[in-house]
């Protein structure tokens, strides 16, 4: 593997557009980030849940904001706003929905999380 890779997220190496989402998904050596952009009106039990079957997200979420605001309720009972410049971890087991009339866009380093994400 070379010393410097770079990919783009303007032509990923998957995308997957489940409800009023779209993740772009970009491999990098051993590593796969995402950006995922969801619309005003999502949410992950109305959108994502009907795809992956579960009853909450199970997946593990490292990232950062660029743009809108995302709710999330995570089943242990806390709750957070994430805004853009926000970095955020959000562990297994939560709903989120988008805040607001802007879409969200954040950018994933959760490497297996980026590969199964909305993925059925």
């Amino acid at each position: 593997m070379a010393g410097i890779e770079k990919n783009s997220f303007e032509s990923p190496d998957e995308t997957r557009t489940p409800d009023k989402t779209r993740v772009d998904v970009v491999k990098l050596g051993s590593t796969t980030a995402a950006r995922l952009t969801m619309q005003p009106g999502w949410k992950w039990s109305e959108c994502i849940k009907p795809v992956v079957g579960t009853d909450s997200c199970q997946a593990r979420h490292v990232g950062t904001v660029a743009s809108g605001r995302l709710h999330v309720t995570h089943d242990d009972g806390t709750e957070i706003e994430l805004e853009p410049g926000d970095a955020y971890v959000i562990e297994p087991g939560h709903d989120a929905w988008v805040a607001g009339e802007e879409a969200f866009v954040g950018y994933e380093f959760e490497s297996k999380s980026a590969e199964i994400y909305a993925k059925s």
